[in-house]
């Protein structure tokens, strides 16, 4: 349960700290004095978000602290699972800073806000004025089903199955547009690649070719130097080899005279020896040299058809143009196997889609099964509430598609008049009887889920009078099993209550903010009597005032 509430800086509140005890309290006070401003603030340490628009003293931090009494029990594992010290009490803090940067911390801790979050749900339920727009919509009315039947778990199975047929079935419709795409495609792609595979490309094929060609266009010219190199080297009458030999057999005569003439004798050999091998190699080249017109032919064509595939596919070498070869014939694998790609694919989702019938079935049996008990409670708690002919009615229908909850929709049928068909609550039900309807849901849904904590924001709109009264004893009844702290404007409500809190605007050192007080057993009587005058607080209204709170 909720101990303590400190509030610093926050919209209208410049500084508050309350203390609130078990079973029921009220918090009343007259429009925009800032009721709803105590909601968003302990909102913030339940994990929502918050931005600079919340600073009162827009160069201050703003602070807001709860303090909540719980046991190991319910919230030890919590605890050890997310590292989180834990001494009996729970400690949780937000700071917002004027730059915009918000902390928070559970006792003492910094933690993510997912996490404040995460414990904040299983702390505090707060329902707002705007929650009761939900009965609009039926995956409020479902889930409304769902907690009632206690599908928690089997609702967490049949969400695993559905995310992998969600995926499964995105896998083959994106599989199938792939299919569409690339078969539309398939001949160019197969033109594209048996032009490459035609080509035969090497990949160093281009340099030689352009060397061969270089060759052949100046063999009269290369043909003609060889052979007057070779003739220099090593042919003609006073040849290079021939003197250099001559000059080996003086050096020959004088080399064991002296270490450093023998040395260079021997140079003088190798190098004679690699003239006359530099000669042979010469003499091979020319006689390998010769002007072919048809392999020069045969060389231009096949650089041209080298040059034109690098411009067409706009590439830098011949490796490009395999490494694009060879992705046309991935490509074209792709297309042959695609098929069946896609029909081992379905079989996985007709599987999957067996075992998601099968889940849809076991929440469909769960829903049906409690809907008759279901509407015999909303029914018992709506005549509580005054609406003694009130006729409720759940519908269950079954719908062609998988959604994340199943195949079921579910519709809230009501009638509060004898002899008028049931029809949507949010269709025909007034502004209190909508209020009424949702409170009937959140006295049982709370009893199921036992949080420690309920929080109700002016779910008494619309209604007056008895029904105020009878509501009253409602929250009464809820709160011998929780925490409940209901915002209200009626008096017969705040009379039920165990602790009364005041909220109300006061003008200090030019500047308007809210101020909360407890009030004492005297006080009440003066709040609750105002709360049933116009202007003036009359001696009768207090004599009414005190009567409800005897009747408490």
């Amino acid at each position: 349960m909720l101990k303590h509430l400190s509030i610093k800086n926050y919209i209208l509140i410049r500084e508050l700290d309350l203390d609130f005890e078990p079973g029921f309290s009220a918090i009343t006070g007259e429009t925009g004095a800032g009721k709803s401003i105590l909601i968003g603030a302990l909102s913030l340490i339940l994990g929502n978000r918050a931005d600079t628009d919340v600073l009162l003293e827009k160069n201050g931090k703003c602070i807001i602290e709860g303090t909540f009494g719980v046991d190991r029990q319910h919230f030890g594992s919590f605890f050890e699972q997310n590292e989180l010290d834990f001494d009996g009490q729970i400690v949780m803090r937000r700071e917002i800073s004027n730059s915009g940067k918000s902390r928070a911390f559970i006792n003492d801790t910094p933690v993510k806000l997912p996490l404040m979050k995460a414990l904040g749900e299983r702390l505090v339920d707060i329902h707002s004025q705007h929650e009761t727009l939900l009965l609009n919509e039926s995956g409020f009315q479902l889930a409304v089903l769902d907690n009632y039947a206690g599908n928690k778990e089997a609702l967490q199975h049949y969400a695993t199955v559905f995310e992998v047929y969600t995926q499964l079935t995105t896998r083959l419709d994106k599989l199938k547009a792939r299919k569409n795409s690339i078969r539309s495609e398939e001949d160019f792609i197969r033109f594209q690649f048996e032009e490459l595979e035609k080509a035969n490309l090497q990949e160093d094929e281009l340099n030689n070719l352009e060397e061969e060609q270089e060759v052949i266009n100046h063999a009269e010219e290369i043909k003609s130097k060889l052979y007057e190199s070779l003739q220099s080297l090593l042919q003609s009458d006073d040849s290079l080899v021939d003197r250099l030999t001559a000059i080996v057999s003086l050096t020959g005569r004088i080399a064991d005279y002296q270490k450093e003439i023998k040395e260079l004798h021997e140079r003088l050999q190798s190098t004679s020896i690699e003239l006359k091998d530099i000669g042979q190699a010469l003499g091979r080249l020319e006689e390998g040299i010769s002007f072919d017109p048809a392999r020069l032919e045969e060389v231009s064509d096949r650089l041209n058809l080298i040059y034109s595939l690098m411009q067409k596919h706009k590439v830098q070498d011949i490796a490009a143009l395999i490494e694009l070869k060879n992705e046309l014939d991935s490509r074209l694998n792709d297309i042959e196997n695609i098929d069946g790609d896609i029909e081992k694919l379905e079989e996985e989702v007709s599987a999957r889609q067996k075992m998601l019938e099968q889940e849809a079935m076991e929440l469909r049996k769960s829903r049906k099964s409690m809907i008759p008990s279901l509407e015999k409670e909303i029914t018992s708690t709506l005549k509580q509430l005054g609406m003694e002919k009130v006729k409720v009615e759940v519908r269950l229908d079954e719908l062609n598609f998988f959604t994340e909850w199943g195949r079921d929709m579910v519709g809230f049928l009501f009638s509060a008049n004898p002899g008028s068909p049931p029809a949507p609550v949010s269709r025909i039900a007034s502004g209190g009887e909508m209020s009424r309807f949702m409170l009937a849901l959140k006295s049982m849904i709370t009893k199921k889920n036992l949080l420690p904590t309920v929080i109700l924001d002016e779910i008494d709109m619309g209604v007056s009078g008895e029904i105020a009264a009878r509501v009253g004893k409602l929250l009464k009844a809820m709160s011998e099993n929780m925490q409940l702290i209901a915002i209200t404007h009626l008096p017969q409500i705040a009379g039920k209550a165990s602790q009364h809190f005041k909220v109300f605007k006061e003008y200090a050192d030019e500047q308007t903010v809210t101020e909360v007080v407890k009030l004492s057993d005297e006080e009440r009587v003066n709040e609750i009597a105002a709360m049933m005058s116009d202007e003036i607080v009359s001696q009768a209204a207090k004599e009414t005032a005190k009567e409800l709170l005897q009747k408490n």
